[in-house]
């Protein structure tokens, strides 16, 4: 009988939206995860290179779980990773969470208010748990 394997780590697609404070969001909530809340059980993919079609990128999210996290309703890194790998285990809209809680952005891109540090928080959060819950099924 085979053993199922459990999966040690959750790969995290961020998109690379530059054009909005919500890609900026995304970019700095993901690496708050990937260096702070979830170092053990985490990488993050580069979607760049992971469309580009960097093989290592995309046999990773065949074969582990993904999150994706995009910073508007685009959603580029869930449809991308959706046709080159998958489904994702779970996708994060950051437009869609921050209006659900009522955050509102400064509109910078480059310097982060203390409003945008909550939202990076928020958002990273809302990562860390479905890391914990997808975790805890397997």
């Amino acid at each position: 009988m085979l053993e199922e394997i459990k999966p040690v780590k959750v790969g995290i697609i961020p998109c690379n939206g530059e054009e909005i404070c919500e890609g900026t969001i995304t970019r700095f909530a993901s690496r708050k995860v990937l260096d702070k809340l979830r170092p053990n059980e985490t990488v993050t993919i580069c979607l760049p290179l992971f469309l580009a079609g960097g093989e290592e990128e995309r046999n990773f999210a065949r074969t582990f779980p993904t999150i994706t996290v995009d910073g508007c309703e685009k959603r580029c890194s869930q449809i991308s990773t959706e046709k080159l790998s998958g489904p994702p285990y779970h996708s994060v809209v950051v437009s869609e969470l921050l209006k659900e809680h009522g955050i509102e952005l400064s509109g910078s891109r480059r310097v982060l208010t203390g409003k945008d540090q909550a939202a990076v928080d928020l958002v990273a959060g809302e990562i860390a748990r479905k890391i914990d819950e997808m975790l805890s099924k397997s």
